[in-house]
C-alpha cells in the first residue's frame, strides 16, 4: 500500500536510492559516486517551495578568494531550476556573475551603476539569463568602479539600492507580473559603499568560507559590519546561512575547517559542502554557470542540494551575532 504521506514519485526515488552502495571514509571517490548518484535521483524534476515573501540576500565575505560569485550564481541557477523567480544583482565592479549569467555588461549597458548614480529603475536594467528560465540578472559594468567614490556626497547614499528594489517590487505588482521569489545581491570583497547598499537592501546575509587554512580570517569584521547594520540601518538583517566551499573530503584540513566553523555557527552552517570542481570553474568561460555547462558533474549537483537546502531553510530568525564576533575576535 502507498503511504499517505508519500507519492509513487517519492517511493520510486526512495526505491532507487536504496540500491545504490554505500561509501565510506576509506574509499573517498567511491563515496563521492555514491552521493553524486543518491542525489541525481533524489534532485531531478525538483520544485522548490516558495517563500512567503521575497527572500532578499547578499553574497559576502570580506575575503577575497572564497567562492562568493561562484556560489551566487550557482545557487541562484538552482533555484530558478526548482521552480522559482531568482534576480541576481551584480554589485562586484569586476562583473564575474555578469558573464556566468550569460548577460551583456559592457560599457554602456543599463546597470548597477545606473541604480546606484543615476536612480535608473531596475526594470529597465534586468535581463533574463539565456539559459535558465526565471533566472535574471542586472549586471555589473567597469563604470560601477567609480560608484564607490560617486556615492558619497549623495543624500540617503546607504539606502538606494534598498529604495530601487521596493520600487521594483512596486513595479511588478502594478503589472500583475508573477513577483521575484529571491534576490540574491553578490558583493564585492570589501566594506565600502557598495556592500553596504547591498546590506541596507537584503534581509539576510550567507557567507561562503573556504575549506582552506586562515578561513575566518576578516569574518570578524564583516560580523561586526553586519550588527552594526542590524543595529542602526536594517534590523532584519541576519546572517542566516553559512556555506562551505572548496571542501575536500580526503584532506583533514577541510574537515577540521568545518569542525572550526561549526563551533561559531552551529545554527547556519549549511549541511551541503560545495567540493572544488574544475567543470565550476570551467563554467563562466562559456557564459554559463555549472548547473547548465555540466549538469550532472560533482559541483552542480552540490549546488543543486544547497538551493533546495537554502529553500528549505525559509526566512529565519535573527540572530544576535555579538557573542560570535566576540569570540571570533578573541580567536585571531
Amino acid at each position: 500500500m502507498v503511504s499517505e504521506n508519500i507519492s509513487l514519485d517519492e517511493q520510486a526515488r526512495k526505491a532507487l536510492m536504496e540500491v545504490i552502495p554505500e561509501g565510506n571514509e576509506d574509499t573517498p571517490l567511491a563515496a563521492q559516486l555514491s552521493l553524486d548518484a543518491r542525489r541525481r535521483i533524489d534532485l531531478r524534476g525538483r520544485k522548490f517551495a516558495k517563500p512567503d515573501r521575497t527572500r532578499i540576500i547578499a553574497i559576502a565575505n570580506q575575503k577575497g578568494g572564497v567562492g562568493k560569485t561562484t556560489s551566487a550564481v550557482n545557487l541562484a541557477a538552482g533555484l530558478a531550476l526548482g521552480g522559482l523567480r531568482v534576480l541576481v544583482l551584480d554589485v562586484d565592479p569586476q562583473g564575474n556573475a555578469s558573464t556566468a549569467l550569460g548577460l551583456e555588461h559592457q560599457s554602456g549597458i543599463p546597470s548597477v551603476y545606473e541604480i546606484l548614480v543615476d536612480s535608473l529603475p531596475i526594470a529597465e536594467a534586468v535581463q533574463e539569463s539565456p539559459n535558465v528560465k526565471g533566472l535574471f540578472g542586472v549586471p555589473a559594468t567597469i563604470d560601477l568602479a567609480g560608484a564607490e567614490i560617486e556615492l558619497v556626497p549623495m543624500v540617503s547614499r546607504e539606502t538606494r539600492l534598498h529604495r530601487a528594489l521596493d520600487a521594483y517590487f512596486a513595479h511588478l505588482a502594478k503589472d500583475g507580473e508573477t513577483p521575484i521569489d529571491y534576490v540574491l545581491i553578490d558583493c564585492p570583497p570589501s566594506l565600502g559603499m557598495l556592500p553596504v547598499n547591498a546590506f541596507a537592501a537584503a534581509h539576510e546575509v550567507l557567507v561562503p568560507i573556504q575549506c582552506e587554512y586562515y578561513a575566518l580570517e576578516g569574518l570578524g569584521h564583516l560580523l561586526k559590519s553586519v550588527e552594526m547594520f542590524r543595529q542602526h540601518v536594517n534590523p532584519e538583517l541576519h546572517i542566516s546561512a553559512v556555506l562551505m566551499t572548496m571542501y575536500d573530503s580526503r584532506t583533514n584540513l577541510s574537515q577540521q575547517v568545518v569542525d572550526e566553523v561549526t563551533k561559531y555557527f552551529p545554527a547556519e552552517i549549511m549541511r551541503t559542502k560545495i567540493p572544488r570542481s574544475v567543470r565550476v570553474s570551467e563554467a563562466p568561460s562559456y557564459g554559463q554557470t555549472v548547473m547548465t555547462y555540466d549538469p550532472s558533474s560533482t559541483g552542480a549537483l552540490a549546488y543543486l542540494e544547497a538551493a533546495r537546502e537554502l529553500a528549505q531553510r525559509g526566512v529565519s530568525s535573527i540572530v544576535n551575532l555579538s557573542e560570535s564576533v566576540t569570540e571570533l575576535s578573541e580567536a585571531a
